[in-house]
């Protein structure tokens, strides 16, 4: 795909990396540490859950708020990683 790309562009491959990278903005996250941190906790938490469930401890619970947490999170990092 990246030859075709390049070839469309009259570019040979490496004129099309060197091009699309000066055009692309690199953001370099800091300090995310303590977000992954408690990202994978919640991850623990969320798989000790999913087992307990799995083995009938609950029958009926509502994780609505675990589940939002958890997206909050994700989006946390998707703007951190991608500078917004």
């Amino acid at each position: 795909m990246i030859q075709k790309k390049a070839k469309k562009a009259q570019l040979s491959v490496t004129d099309f990396f060197v091009a699309t990278s000066l055009r692309t903005e690199i953001h370099v996250a800091e300090n995310i540490k303590p977000l992954l941190i408690e990202l994978k906790r919640i991850d623990n938490n969320i798989n000790q859950i999913t087992m307990k469930i799995n083995a009938g401890a609950f029958h009926s619970a509502d994780f609505s708020d675990v589940i939002q947490g958890q997206r909050m999170l994700y989006e946390q990092l998707l703007r951190i990683a991608g500078g917004r």
